[in-house]
């Protein structure tokens, strides 16, 4: 496992994929900045350009718990994205480079293999989401925010902890299509029809029963939804289904190239 580990690790240093996703997340906190800024200064943002003459938005509340609930809900639909491609990355690039079998005739287990992709994939993912939440707080900070306390800010990051986790959690599942389309598209394609499913079922009502859904309400997303004990279950369920399929079929398929 420490072997497959370190490997894993290598090829995410080395690749271009960690500036990218660092780069989403940078533009992700960017725009939460910019919606905290109009909401603390309508006025000044008008004048600045930033709304039109005759925009319509709902603003942010100016205060830290509604702009930290904004970036748990980045986290949470931007993070589906983002996290979703880490994953696609992580397994699809074995089959793209044609490295899948050289990968598994080396002396450690598939199942080692499988779990190294899933723990660097989502450790990755749990570093950005601190980033996320520490150059957030830093231009709350900047912007000047009213009412900062340890309470809040404590409270908040951990929703934002908490919904990263429920995502990256979700992710796995495209890790089993990677590997069962044996390549990125079939994944991608999965993780497009994913986000569209779960805004639809989220706008039906039934969100709070629908993984996929659940960390968007989580973060606050939709205040007249709030997940059940069931959609939680099934965040685990689906996270624990797809790992155990990926591994068996990693374990038990043809791999021909």
């Amino acid at each position: 496992m420490n072997a497959a580990l370190y490997a894993e690790m290598l090829k995410l240093r080395t690749s271009r994929l960690p500036w990218i996703t660092a780069l989403a997340i940078t533009v992700g906190v960017a725009a939460g900045g910019m919606f905290m800024f109009i909401s603390l200064h309508p006025e000044r943002a008008r004048d600045l350009g930033l709304l039109g003459s005759k925009a319509q938005l709902a603003m942010l509340e100016p205060t830290w718990d509604s702009y930290l609930s904004l970036l748990a809900q980045i986290s949470a639909v931007g993070g589906l994205g983002i996290f979703g491609m880490i994953m696609v990355w992580v397994f699809g690039r074995e089959f793209a480079d044609h490295t899948a079998k050289d990968l598994l005739a080396l002396p450690t287990s598939r199942t080692a293999t499988v779990m190294a992709k899933f723990a660097t994939a989502a450790t990755w993912g749990l570093c950005l989401t601190v980033y996320l939440a520490a150059a957030g707080i830093g231009v709350g900070f900047l912007l000047g925010v009213p009412g900062a306390s340890l309470a809040q800010l404590g409270s908040g990051v951990l929703r934002i902890l908490v919904t990263a986790a429920l995502t990256i959690a979700l992710t796995a599942t495209f890790g089993l299509a990677a590997s069962i389309g044996r390549g990125y598209l079939p994944a991608v394609g999965t993780l497009f029809a994913t986000l569209f499913t779960a805004q639809i079922v989220a706008a039906l009502g039934y969100g709070a029963w629908f993984p996929f859904s659940v960390p968007a309400l989580h973060a606050g997303l939709a205040a007249q939804q709030t997940p059940t004990a069931i959609g939680y279950l099934g965040v685990a369920a689906v996270a624990a289904a797809s790992a155990l399929a990926t591994t068996r079929w990693w374990q038990h398929a043809d791999h021909t190239r």
